[in-house]
């Protein structure tokens, strides 16, 4: 049976309960009742994803996972609804809640998405992650080189501008951020806008990287701005082109990383 004891001092001891677990506990605090199943959620889902809870094993008591997390039982049922809508635990008469093999798990659920690229070593996260954009992202520039609306591109060009006066990295992620989402809602593809939800997080965290990896965060402003225009010219072959190549530029930025860090 699967234990908490990692969260317990080297003597075996519990350690003090800090203001945040009391307001857990009690409800009080700025995170409202309501959301204390969300934050066992993202307790539990991160053990089970990095595999600190490995599939088949069965979870503590729900008293024992309760008192130790510090919240109610209601929260905690409430929380491995959650788990178990994703895929990640069952429950079963007589044995308890069991955590699933991956091949189980919903891939696609934000936070499912977000706790794999969070627990993977950094070149596996940059490498899956160059992979899906490469299936997706250049199709999806030159669907919109066909489709944009003019209010579309203004959108597009205020994100490049936004991009363009970036004055740090964390300005810089969020207008790159906004640009491909841009470029996804110009599709007109409920679907393709709708997976913008989906791997936002990864996203985020894949230009971060990006962005503090390289000596300059806006080595990519060029191949972002040949996107735009070959969207803005109604030129399909060139959009799809030119975004393969800032998601080229971009995995190599990232190639020099040490594998052994996590993605952030």
């Amino acid at each position: 049976m699967a234990s908490f004891q990692s969260d317990r001092d080297s003597d075996g001891a519990k350690p003090a309960r800090t203001a945040f677990a009391r307001r857990l506990r009690t409800g009080t605090g700025p995170m409202a009742s309501r959301n204390l199943h969300g934050h066992v959620v993202q307790l539990l889902g991160q053990r089970i994803v990095s595999g600190k809870l490995q599939p088949g094993e069965v979870l503590p008591p729900e008293a024992v996972i309760a008192e130790e997390m510090a919240v109610s039982r209601t929260s905690l049922r409430e929380a491995m609804k959650v788990l178990s809508s994703k895929g990640l635990v069952e429950a079963r008469p007589k044995v308890g809640t069991r955590v699933r093999d991956a091949r189980f798990w919903n891939q696609l659920d934000a936070d499912v998405l977000a706790w794999r690229c969070s627990s993977m070593p950094t070149m596996d996260f940059v490498e899956k992650l160059s992979e899906m954009r490469e299936i997706i992202e250049p199709a999806a520039a030159a669907s919109a080189a066909h489709r944009r609306s003019a209010a579309q591109l203004k959108r597009m060009q205020v994100t490049l501008d936004a991009m363009e006066a970036a004055a740090d990295p964390e300005s810089w992620t969020s207008a790159d951020l906004d640009f491909h989402e841009a470029i996804l809602v110009a599709t007109g593809n409920e679907l393709l806008i709708s997976l913008f939800s989906v791997i936002e997080g990864a996203l985020n965290s894949y230009f971060t990287m990006s962005a503090h990896t390289a000596s300059n965060f806006k080595y990519s402003l060029p191949q972002h701005r040949a996107v735009l225009h070959a969207i803005r010219d109604k030129e399909p072959e060139a959009a799809r082109k030119a975004m393969l190549k800032v998601i080229a530029d971009a995995r190599a930025s990232l190639s020099s990383k040490p594998q052994n860090e996590k993605a952030r």
